[in-house]
């Protein structure tokens, strides 16, 4: 789609005026639907600002923000926090996003999409269920998580209808008799954002929710594979197969995506390759389903053994005794990494019977040497740890 399509389709009359980048930033999701479609009519590059960066993060946007190099294509920047925990801006445009949009409807079967959001509009999941709403034709409803965490729902779009959560977000929902009923009204509850846990899908399945798990990232305009909510409900676990618009390998181990919704680089840089090599670890089953095993770069390295934090904070989930926890690997004289497992400050001190339970399954050396209880605790909107952070948290340090 080009970008005066796009324009049009938001009701704004294209103007390709030069100049320095357009920032849309906002909390408010319809002040942020207004700077979004002034932007748009515009002929400069478009930046997705977080309103809640601080000094640190708007100290690199000085000199990309300056730039006037803009093109139909990438033009667009969303950001994208990448495993670092530093900021980058993934270039897109009305082409990858549309793409996006069409996998969507193809793979889950909707004409016409209609959402209930409760992601931050410049976070990709939040933007792109709106960008289905819009290039479909269908009713885009913002909500605010605090209130649906209050048990405040509004009315349920109706028809081919869907909500994009993060895992944390849905554990705090199926607490609810009232807020469970509220999601089985919806064709699909569109689960991303981090790895999803066992017990958390087998109760969202016990609760008959109608749940897609899938798999993507900023740079492939969100989802690019998924489980449907039938095959969810049959018994099918893992990311899913790919979405029409995606082309999803494994190779050497890492997961690699290729198609139309990739990614044109990382700004101010161009690529014009279509394929994307990301750090997930993941494999391939004989029926083409997509299984992540967790990230390359989540393994601790403790007494010369290795350990993936991913599978430690999956048996720590499951003993029910965290609102919230994610395991990192700390600087340790000894050991070269010891396995801290860290939860939010403030919550409810686990029972540490049913933690040593739970991590029965797992060898001595994979089990957390310590437990540390951590604030500010660095889990954005999107579901997202900011592991640089965490660890120098966990260590001890000021945040920096």
């Amino acid at each position: 789609m080009e970008r005066a399509a796009l324009a049009r389709l938001l009701g704004a009359s294209p103007n390709a005026q030069g100049g320095p980048a357009f920032e849309v930033e906002a909390s408010d999701p319809a002040a942020f639907i207004d700077a979004f479609r002034s932007a748009v009519a515009t002929g400069r590059n478009v930046f997705l600002i977080n309103p809640s960066w601080k000094a640190s993060e708007r100290a690199s946007l000085g000199h990309l923000l300056s730039s006037r190099d803009c093109t139909d294509l990438g033009w667009l920047m969303i950001p994208s926090g990448g495993s670092s925990g530093g900021i980058r801006f993934a270039r897109h445009d009305g082409f990858t996003v549309a793409a996006a949009v069409r996998g969507f409807q193809a793979h889950f079967g909707m004409e016409r999409v209609n959402a209930v959001s409760v992601l931050p509009l410049h976070h990709v999941s939040g933007f792109m269920a709106w960008m289905r709403c819009l290039i479909s034709g269908g009713s885009f409803l913002p909500w605010s998580w605090k209130e649906a965490e209050l048990g405040n729902f509004p009315d349920n779009p109706g028809g081919d209808s869907c909500i994009s959560l993060v895992p944390t977000q849905l554990q705090r929902l199926m607490e609810s008799q009232r807020a469970v009923e509220w999601l089985r009204g919806f064709k699909a509850v569109l689960l991303g954002g981090g790895a999803p846990w066992h017990s958390l899908l087998d109760k969202a399945a016990s609760l008959s929710l109608p749940l897609a798990p899938g798999y993507g990232a900023t740079e492939t305009a969100a989802m690019a594979a998924a489980v449907r909510p039938g095959e969810f409900l049959a018994g099918r676990r893992g990311a899913g197969t790919a979405l029409p618009h995606a082309r999803i390998e494994v190779v050497d181990g890492l997961v690699r995506v290729s198609g139309s919704s990739v990614y044109r680089g990382y700004f101010p840089d161009r690529r014009t390759d279509r394929t994307w090599l990301t750090e997930d670890l993941g494999l391939i089953g004989p029926d083409g389903a997509l299984e992540i095993l967790g990230r390359r770069d989540d393994v601790i390295v403790t007494g010369g053994m290795k350990v993936s934090a991913s599978e430690v904070e999956a048996s720590l989930r499951a003993s029910g005794e965290f609102d919230d926890v994610a395991v990192v690997g700390v600087a340790d004289p000894e050991w070269g990494q010891s396995v801290v497992a860290c939860h939010p400050a403030g919550t409810r001190m686990p029972s540490m019977e049913r933690v040593r339970a739970a991590l029965g399954n797992l060898a001595a050396f994979k089990h957390p040497k310590r437990f540390a209880a951590i604030e500010p605790w660095p889990r954005d909107a999107r579901g997202k740890i900011s592991r640089p952070l965490l660890e120098r948290l966990a260590s001890g340090l000021p945040p920096g």
